[in-house]
């Protein structure tokens, strides 16, 4: 009679070491069988099979339940708003830290302009209404390198930087870029109160 191992032993050996036909138990493998059959299914279907609206379903409501969760974009800002901020010493002081930690890297500390344009002359590039100074400020020319800051900074800060911005015509720094754009005759913003 026969060993029961020497019958599992295959018929190959490798430096006299010989291999046990092993095979895996009936129960997994009918167990892997029914995954492979599974896969189709769940690929059209995930979730509960047969139950649900699909994958793209999901995807575009998970999709249209983050555009609600956003907050919604800043809408043009009126100039009489912009201009009560402007003669607002507390907002204006705020603006001005705004300023100093965001923009002066590319206008100067004093507006005077270095990378970017000089806010104190009457020149404009993209206009110097206090509506158009917000949209630049808000929107950003990314053209010439200047983000749109109303995705990075809060309603009220780009409110409280545009009104600074406005605050900083005819400061007259030293040293000052030379105009850049053309000069704005409906810019006509009045400077604040002890400034």
């Amino acid at each position: 009679m026969a060993n029961k191992d020497e019958d599992r032993l295959l018929a190959h050996d490798y430096d006299g070491i010989q291999e046990y036909d092993n095979p895996m138990p009936r129960w997994w493998l009918w167990i892997f069988y029914a995954t492979i059959l599974f896969v189709p299914f769940y690929y059209v279907a995930p979730g509960f099979m047969g139950e649900g609206p699909g994958m793209v379903a999901e995807y575009e409501a998970d999709v249209a339940a983050h555009q609600a969760a956003q907050p919604p974009a800043p809408a043009a800002m009126d100039d009489a708003t912009l201009l009560a901020v402007l003669n607002d010493k507390d907002e204006l002081q705020e603006g001005a830290e705004v300023f100093t930690k965001n923009c002066a890297a590319c206008h100067r500390a004093d507006g005077g302009g270095l990378i970017g344009p000089n806010l104190t002359d009457a020149a404009w590039i993209h206009g110097g209404t206090p509506g158009a100074i917000y949209q630049t400020i808000s929107a950003g020319v990314l053209a010439k390198g200047m983000p749109a800051w109303d995705r990075i900074l809060k309603p009220d800060e780009l409110k409280e930087v545009a009104a600074y911005v406005m605050s900083l015509k005819g400061t007259n720094p030293p040293q000052a870029k030379a105009a850049e754009g053309t000069v704005d005759t409906t810019a006509a913003a009045p400077a604040p109160p002890g400034n």
